[in-house]
């Protein structure tokens, strides 16, 4: 086969595909779900921060502020499913992009119940404002499934960065992510 033929066949097997990037031909809301955490800088930043700092911490903190993180959120994302609405809830979001980003910077290990309780408020904020953005006709089960998985793979991924990449990098990027906590506050 030629290149050409090679492009061509690929186009026709790829075109279909393509018609489904559109909402409403069978995306149950988990795609949707899987790409809010991915889609936005805040959502994303602090869900990997979460793993670059729970990898930073010593004994039952290494798991305890993912779980927590993710099992806050899915409350908050029922409630968010529900209609609450938390007041300042962008300015949470962003708030959490900063201080978990000067965690990271600062390699910050507090006692563990002020660490859980910290990570536990900033997971609701995210939560609540997963479940409000939840895409019409979409399965609320299927989206906070989407938007669970990916909050976790973003917590390894922090994780493994810290396991990788020397310290110093790490606390460069902590502080990276807190400029862009202030910068979102400030916007």
């Amino acid at each position: 086969m030629t290149l050409k033929q090679v492009s061509a066949a690929c186009a026709l097997l790829l075109s279909p595909a393509l018609a489904f990037a559109h909402p409403g031909h069978g995306d149950n809301g988990l795609l949707a779900g899987i790409g809010h955490p991915i889609g936005g800088l805040d959502h994303l930043l602090a869900m990997l921060a979460v793993g670059l700092w729970a990898a930073q911490q010593q004994g039952a903190a290494r798991w305890a502020l993912p779980c927590t993180f993710v099992g806050t959120m899915l409350i908050g994302g029922l409630l968010g499913f529900a209609g609450l609405e938390l007041p300042a809830l962008e300015g949470g979001i962003a708030a959490s992009v900063l201080a978990l980003g000067l965690a990271v910077a600062l390699a910050v290990r507090p006692p563990l119940v002020l660490a859980v309780a910290a990570t536990a408020l900033f997971a609701l904020f995210h939560g609540v404002a997963h479940g409000l953005e939840l895409p019409e006709m979409s399965s609320p089960w299927a989206y906070a499934l989407g938007f669970v998985v990916a909050t976790a793979l973003l917590h390894a991924g922090g994780y493994a960065v810290v396991r990788l990449v020397p310290q110093v990098a790490v606390r460069l990027a902590g502080m990276a992510s807190a400029t862009t906590g202030v910068w979102l506050l400030a916007g």
